[in-house]
């Protein structure tokens, strides 16, 4: 439960100072005036935390988590993958009523509107890579192909959140405090469902009389 200290505290934070309109807000405006730069690299950066892009990619780690826990006998081998899928479904479900709440108006570069903090693309491209990587880690027996799948995981979301703020489609505050909630989702998925993920002991005898 400390893991989720960190996060939420963060998050408490930065929603303090939008809803305050604090001076963490006013240096957020001037970091976003240095950074915007609209372009189609960045249009489609961001697009990168869209729903039609990002869910997809968690959907085939679903199904791919599920296919393979079922075949090797794992126990509760439903549970990540259902997981995986509720912690998708909270994105929305944290995030809209924080918009209406925060009611927080969009930079210069989108039409006059508001809520928009916290970022839900943001928080769905932590999410949506981030569960399929911890669905897909415990499958992956090459250290190097792990690692190369949480690079390419921390690359899709630098690229979205950087993509969102160089855009103008959030503020930078809006986009930290997207990588909050996803992180304290991501981190209830890997407690609730992390035990699960692991072969069972039958599939580690093999490995075991071999040492």
């Amino acid at each position: 439960m400390l893991l989720l200290g960190p996060p939420v505290l963060v998050f408490a934070l930065i929603t303090w100072q939008v809803v305050t309109d604090g001076p963490l807000v006013r240096l957020d405006e001037r970091l976003s005036r240095a950074l915007v730069r609209p372009d189609r690299a960045s249009e489609l950066l961001a697009d990168l935390g869209n729903i039609e892009v990002a869910v997809p990619v968690l959907v085939a780690a679903l199904a791919c988590a599920a296919w393979r826990g079922r075949a090797v006998g794992r126990d509760r081998w439903w549970l990540p993958p259902a997981a995986g899928a509720v912690a998708m479904v909270l994105v929305p479900v944290l995030v809209l009523p924080l918009k209406a709440w925060t009611d927080r108006p969009g930079t210069p570069a989108v039409p006059p509107a508001v809520g928009y903090y916290p970022s839900g693309h943001t928080a769905t491209a932590v999410v949506a890579y981030g569960a399929a990587v911890l669905l897909l880690v415990p499958l992956l027996r090459s250290p190097a192909v792990r690692r190369a799948l949480l690079l390419l995981c921390a690359a899709l979301v630098a690229g979205a959140s950087y993509g969102l703020v160089r855009r103008g489609y959030h503020w930078p505050l809006d986009v930290a405090a997207g990588w909050c909630l996803g992180a304290v989702v991501l981190i209830c998925l890997w407690l609730s469902a992390g035990r699960s993920s692991r072969p069972p002991t039958a599939d580690r005898q093999p490995a075991s009389r071999a040492k």
